[in-house]
């Protein structure tokens, strides 16, 4: 397995990204291998500092870099050899087997889109959050930021994504999918809501997933309701943020518990974008060494679970 990482992603590139990748080489088969996209005489002074000369780690070399202000669609056509874009048509041509960034996310699903494509039969891609709950029992939560205003149709895809995912990755049999809304009550909510509702109740009468109503956002974590939370970018997006600010909050408190830390961006690493061609993780742009080591480390988990082909199956 070959796992491809944008070296020059990131807040801290590439220090912060060499080092999670050496991290997460404790972790790996060693069958698996490194491959770190980017300026490579500074990648190899860090891989020096570290004193890692391993064989899992390679390089290949890249002069640009698309930086969090740049244009997303016009900087991933000109700068044609920038990690990304390198990274993105590698994985396309099958020489790596999943790619990872902590770099713009703009980029990245450009590349993911343009270059590696949507599923055939997928609308919109999505990206996914797995959240803990009070009972320990994690829920996907999704969309969490790609698209900020979804249509039905495109909500009621995700379900079945969610779903599948929650299956695959979480070994949930029969994933609860629930639509969030300001109520329980299948007349709550504004028209694309109440639309969502009905879409979603079809879906379920023809098997497509377990779908079992509306869920408020005071239950998302607990899991007694659900194990996949639907909902448009802008919305999954607010929560997740509003998420991770209590993290911080009860951090500095010296609050800590596993719920608390379950909301650590650094132990997830990255999300997910479900719903194109081969795996892809985003990582956050202030991503530190565990949190790469973690994104490597879940991207592995993806393409070994082959989450992809079970998305591809499951919209043929």
């Amino acid at each position: 397995m070959r796992l491809g990482l944008d070296a020059m992603g990131g807040d801290f590139a590439p220090e912060v990204a060499v080092k999670g990748a050496i991290m997460a080489l404790a972790e790996l088969d060693k069958g698996c291998r490194i491959v770190l996209y980017g300026d490579e005489a500074r990648i190899r002074a860090v891989l020096e500092a570290e004193q890692c000369n391993s064989e899992q780690i390679e390089i290949v070399a890249t002069t640009e870099v698309i930086e969090m202000y740049d244009h997303p669609v016009r900087a991933f056509q000109q700068k044609s050899d920038s990690s990304i874009t390198v990274g993105f048509h590698h994985l396309a041509e099958g020489l790596i087997d999943g790619f990872a960034s902590a770099g713009s996310t703009g980029a990245i699903m450009v590349g993911s889109t343009q270059v590696v494509r949507s599923i055939e039969g997928i609308i919109r891609p999505t990206i996914a959050t797995v959240v803990p709950t009070i009972t320990g029992a994690p829920v996907v939560l999704l969309d969490v930021g790609l698209n900020v205003d979804c249509k039905p149709d495109v909500l009621e895809q995700y379900a079945l994504i969610g779903s599948v995912f929650a299956k695959s990755v979480l070994e949930i049999e029969n994933p609860r999918v629930a639509l969030l809304n300001i109520g329980e009550e299948a007349t709550k909510g504004d028209l694309n809501t109440r639309a969502t509702y009905e879409h979603l109740q079809v879906g379920a009468e023809t098997g497509r997933y377990n779908f079992v109503g509306n869920i408020e956002a005071s239950h998302i974590f607990t899991s007694r309701v659900a194990d996949v939370v639907v909902c448009d970018g802008f919305v999954g997006n607010i929560v997740l943020k509003l998420a991770e600010g209590l993290y911080e909050i009860n951090k500095s408190m010296g609050v800590t518990n596993t719920f608390w830390e379950g909301l650590n961006y650094e132990m997830a690493g990255g999300i997910p974008v479900l719903g194109v061609n081969a795996p892809v993780t985003i990582g956050h742009g202030k991503s530190t060494p565990l949190a790469i080591k973690s994104m490597l480390l879940a991207t592995e988990h993806t393409i070994r679970l082959k989450l992809v082909e079970r998305l591809r199956e499951a919209f043929r």
